[in-house]
């Protein structure tokens, strides 16, 4: 920001200067000052102090002797806490001030990220063969490669994060490149490589030969090649092999042209426009292609971390049709395979990360990527090596945890807090309600009633029509066949405990009217409204009631009816469904104990009934069976009528 004030100051480093202004000039002159947006951090302040005397040495001296002890302790505790990592890391203090920046441009799109490594198809040449993506969850193609794995929550060894990091470190890191095609990519990495001196110029042909190699992507039909295609690549590699000059720069670089053995297209092949899994993307992302292999020309690893300054399409480098935005590539020498696949997924997880992901698009150097590495280690949980098996995939939970507090909490100014020091929160015990929108008390007479309908009034309509769709048929029948089994059910046993006043029949009207009633106007059209247990108990007491005081059992029925309708309409005016947010789970037990000891009494005064009417005969004998006899006697001999 600029202030500028009206009045002039004199500048009081005037008079050091040999050039000495005039009271003209100076009066011309306005101050300016300039605040500069930094991160914050600790900063000790210096102090001033004047000498001590003679005498206030010995004064401290003697203080000195009498807290000594107390001192050694105090110097103890500060080299303990020395030991321990400050309470706001570096990192944090980093990612804080990329995040917290005030930004006018959209959030950064959903990225699809594919994992390819560098392995021998069908016992052919080299290619770069998908193993792995990611959206937010990981899915690798099964062992046979036909079929891909159901997704599961990425389980990565804590030994990659730290080898990723180094890589950060060492590699070459290019952002906001300027491109437009992958020889393009390629081309550019290698140059930026050779001139850091990082690569040895006379492997920039074989190092750019293997980055443009033919991209073979795992889809649903099997991934077999047409023998035209075998035939092609056999040929051509024959003759690569078979001429002498194949070692050659020149000759390498005429091999790179060859789109039997390259893929350097531009534009993405059929099988990518038909993938299906696109549906599962939004229209806006974008994608994140990580190629990670051994070569044997190679004596230290070749990293690169590239970000585009726009997205780009980059032909049939990716599974989907998707423009690519970063670009990560790992070569190393033979006989570390599995190390650069974990490497690689290292990477990959991290660019699904949402903290990472954001980081990754506002990093402007190597520092700022780095500073992100180290802010998911410290959200890192390591598991002992003993107690797990690392073959089990884990499944994704059924509710993801919003990252919105981990995001907050570096752009909007909360204290920051490492993993294992966040404080317990001990919330609403019993399983509380907590403090929504929805349980807030408005003071206004049918407050709530209009905010909800003001909140629900949008989405109304979408939640009939949504139902028609072919995927909610399961649970449109679903929802029927609850509904009407509830009905026969308990339509059944209130027709035993009424003496059939209420059967199966008046329990299917009521459980329809009321249903579709309640659908249209609560505006929850997939809550299951029927007969329920304790309806049941209510039902069979206020019968036995109304039968020893004499009172016709359906009148009286109506009129509770009618009066816990009212007593609904005065709870809706005056808001008082907050109530619901003192309710715990203690309340619901207990009503859901009281209704089981009921219907566990009931089972057994129902046996006790069958024993009284039909007692058990206990002077009976066996050898009775053989005194009784059968004889058919006619009745009417002309008829042929026997008993």
């Amino acid at each position: 920001y600029y202030r500028m004030e009206d009045e002039a100051v004199l500048d009081r480093g005037a008079s050091f200067l040999k050039h000495v202004c005039d009271e003209e000039e100076v009066e011309g002159h306005h101050t300016i000052y300039i605040g500069v947006h930094v991160p914050k951090s600790y900063r000790r302040r210096r102090r001033h102090r004047r000498r001590p005397g003679h005498k206030e040495k010995k004064e401290k001296e003697k203080i000195s002797e009498n807290y000594s002890d107390k001192s050694d302790v105090e110097n103890t505790d500060e080299t303990s806490s020395s030991i321990l990592k400050p309470l706001i890391s570096p990192a944090a203090e980093r990612i804080r001030f990329i995040l917290g920046e005030e930004d006018d441009s959209p959030a950064p799109p959903q990225l699809f990220t594919e994992l390819d490594e560098l392995l021998a198809v069908d016992g052919q040449e080299m290619e770069w063969k998908e193993t792995a993506r990611w959206i937010k969850f990981e899915e690798k193609v099964e062992q046979g490669g036909e079929r891909w794995s159901k997704p599961h929550v990425a389980t990565l060894s804590l030994h990659s994060l730290f080898e990723l990091r180094t890589c950060i470190e060492k590699g070459s890191i290019m952002l906001d490149m300027e491109a437009s095609s992958l020889p393009q990519v390629v081309e550019m990495i290698v140059d930026n490589q050779i001139e850091t001196g990082l690569l040895k110029s006379e492997l920039k042909d074989k190092v750019t030969y293997t980055l443009l190699r033919k991209h073979r992507h795992q889809t649903k039909k099997s991934n077999l090649r047409s023998l035209a295609d075998i035939g092609k690549t056999v040929s051509s590699a024959s003759r690569m092999f078979s001429n002498p000059d194949n070692g050659s720069p020149a000759m390498a670089h005429r091999n790179l042209t060859s789109t039997s053995l390259n893929d350097i297209s531009d534009k993405p092949e059929k099988d990518q426009l038909k993938n299906k899994f696109m549906k599962k993307l939004p229209r806006d992302a974008e994608a994140s292609n990580v190629l990670v292999g051994e070569v044997d020309f190679l004596e230290s690893p070749f990293i690169a971390f590239v970000r585009l300054q726009q997205a780009v399409m980059l032909g049939a480098l990716t599974e989907v049709p998707v423009p690519t935005r970063f670009l990560f590539i790992l070569l190393g020498p033979k006989g570390k395979a599995k190390s650069y696949h974990e490497i690689g997924r290292a990477i990959a997880t991290l660019m699904s990360d949402e903290v990472f992901h954001d980081i990754a698009y506002k990093a402007k150097d190597r520092q700022d990527l780095i500073a992100g590495i180290d802010e998911f280690l410290d959200e890192v949980i390591v598991l002992p090596p003993g107690e797990w098996d690392p073959a089990i995939r884990i499944e994704p939970p059924k509710s993801l945890p919003s990252s919105d507090k981990r995001k907050n909490m570096y752009s909007g100014g909360e204290n920051l807090q490492m993993n294992g020091d966040t404080p317990h929160d001990g919330g609403h015990g019993g399983g509380g309600h907590g403090d929504c929108e929805e349980l807030q008390r408005t003071g206004r007479f049918c407050g709530g009633l209009i905010k909800d309908i003001k909140r629900k009034a949008p989405f109304f309509a979408s939640d009939f029509y949504d139902a028609l769709n072919i995927q909610a048929l399961s649970a449109i029948l679903f929802i029927y066949l609850a509904t009407v089994t509830n009905a026969i059910t308990f339509g059944g046993l209130l027709g035993d405990a009424t003496e059939n006043m209420q059967g199966v029949l008046e329990s299917f009207l009521g459980t329809a009217v009321t249903g579709a009633v309640f659908c249209l106007l609560a505006g929850q059209p997939l809550t299951i409204l029927s007969s329920t247990g304790p309806v049941l108990v209510f039902e069979r007491l206020l019968f036995n009631f109304s039968k020893d005081n004499d009172f016709d059992y359906l009148e009286f029925r109506l009129w509770i009816g009618l009066w816990s309708a009212f007593q609904c309409l005065i709870l809706v005016a005056t808001d008082a469904s907050f109530l619901v947010k003192y309710f715990t789970r203690f309340t619901e037990e207990g009503f859901s104990s009281l209704i089981s000891f009921i219907f566990i009494y009931d089972a057994f005064k129902k046996m006790i009934k069958l024993a009284d009417h039909y007692p058990i005969n206990s002077q009976f004998k066996v050898d009775y069976i053989t005194h009784y006899s059968c004889a058919c006697k006619p009745l009417d001999p002309g008829k042929g009528v026997f008993i």
